[in-house]
């Protein structure tokens, strides 16, 4: 994250926002930063990515849908903004600490083919190890003594369309984000593969919300993809995982999903649809 402070000092914040006087690498100073870029670079990013999705890749069909909630989309997008502000706080900590040096983020020099092999290496590595920790979080967070003051308000969305990707309780949110915080801190990482991966875990995080159910057939047994996660959110009990469907294999949650069986929500109604007419 140095590297997005270092970009907003030299164009924005030094010239516009702060004193010449105040040093950049001030703790108190990159803190606030820090601040400014998750909460606005957070918001830009869930409405950019999810209302792309919302227009442009999800069926709009399924708003028909019994299960939708009226004025669900507003609902999802309101929970998702009053969130932000509190799961941004620890976020800003941990990118804090990254920022100060703390963590085992590096960078190195672009020569093929090292540079190469180590983004593949390390993206497969970070993808493995949140994959397994975020399953747990998930599934701990279903657990009877927590769900309901927790992860009952993401799961208000029986069907959810993309704008439900971050509309989390606040606490939920952040856990269920710790892994991808946690791992540059206990593994080596290139500061720009971590960028990437933040960005591209966003995009996952709405692509699994978007009701488009396609994965190469080959894929199906090991992607967890929007079909898995749409069960997940009306059977509650199957498919925790986050990318891949190993650890519900292991932990005996997988379910093969409904959607490739032909009967997802989507089915349903043009199913119905057809009965009328």
């Amino acid at each position: 994250m140095d590297l997005v402070l270092n970009v907003l000092d030299r164009h924005l914040l030094t010239p516009f926002v702060y004193p010449a006087t105040w040093p950049e690498n001030e703790c108190f100073r990159q803190f606030l930063s820090l601040l400014l870029v998750v909460n606005a670079g957070g918001v830009i990013m869930y409405f950019s990515l999810a209302g792309f999705s919302f227009f442009f890749v999800f069926d709009r069909t399924l708003m028909k849908h019994p299960l939708i909630l009226e004025d669900q989309v507003r609902k999802e997008i309101m929970v998702t903004l009053k969130s932000v502000p509190f799961m941004s706080f620890p976020t800003v900590l941990l990118f804090l600490l990254e920022v100060r040096g703390y963590s085992r983020l590096y960078l190195s020099n672009f020569s093929w083919p090292h540079f190469v092999m180590d983004i593949i290496f390390s993206t497969l590595c970070f993808l493995v190890f949140t994959d397994a920790v975020i399953y747990w979080i998930h599934r701990g967070l279903h657990h009877r003594s927590v769900y309901k003051y927790l992860h009952k308000v993401h799961h208000r969305w029986k069907v959810p369309t993309p704008f439900a990707s971050h509309a989390f309780h606040p606490i939920d949110g952040f856990l269920q984000s710790v892994p991808y915080h946690l791992y540059p801190f206990i593994f080596p990482l290139n500061k720009y593969v971590y960028l990437a991966l933040f960005v591209f875990v966003n995009i996952w995080t709405v692509s699994i919300h978007d009701g488009d159910y396609r994965v190469p057939e080959m894929l199906r047994p090991l992607i967890n993809g929007s079909a898995h996660h749409t069960d997940h959110h009306l059977l509650y009990n199957c498919n925790y995982g986050q990318y891949f469907t190993l650890w519900d294999r292991i932990g005996g949650s997988f379910r093969y999903p409904n959607a490739f069986q032909g009967n997802a929500p989507i089915d349903e109604l043009k199913e119905n649809g057809n009965k009328m007419e």
